[in-house]
């Protein structure tokens, strides 16, 4: 059985499994029509292989530590860390530590305007 997504308006914690990492699993915490956000837990040792998305990424590292293979390098990630990826970028990634990290997958461009940028 699935988990449900959070809804809109509800509160999720993100917070640092702690002890609870052991027999926690991935879950996705919402997908829309323009956006997914996921927390991934890896234990130490396991990897995700080289894989794409369309759309840009953001990992942020809530717990443990990953190395990031990104064609520029490897990205070590520990707790706190953030970092972005453009879309179709090919990555992979290995914990060394017990992990969990903040996946946020942007899924489609927002529509022109969507956003305000300063002062109307």
């Amino acid at each position: 059985m699935s988990q449900p997504h959070v809804a809109s308006g509800e509160v999720a914690s993100v917070r640092p499994l702690g002890d609870a990492i052991a027999g926690a699993r991935t879950t996705a915490l919402i997908k829309s029509a323009q956006l997914e956000v996921v927390r991934i837990v890896l234990p130490a040792g396991k990897s995700l292989p080289e894989h794409r998305v369309a759309g840009e990424i953001t990992l942020q590292c809530l717990e443990g530590r990953v190395e990031l293979e990104i064609p520029a390098g490897i990205r070590v990630l520990e707790a706190g860390d953030w970092i972005h990826l453009r879309g179709g970028e090919p990555h992979a990634l290995r914990a060394t530590r017990d992990a969990s990290l903040l996946l946020t997958i942007g899924l489609q461009p927002a529509p022109v305007g969507a956003y305000a940028t300063g002062p109307r």
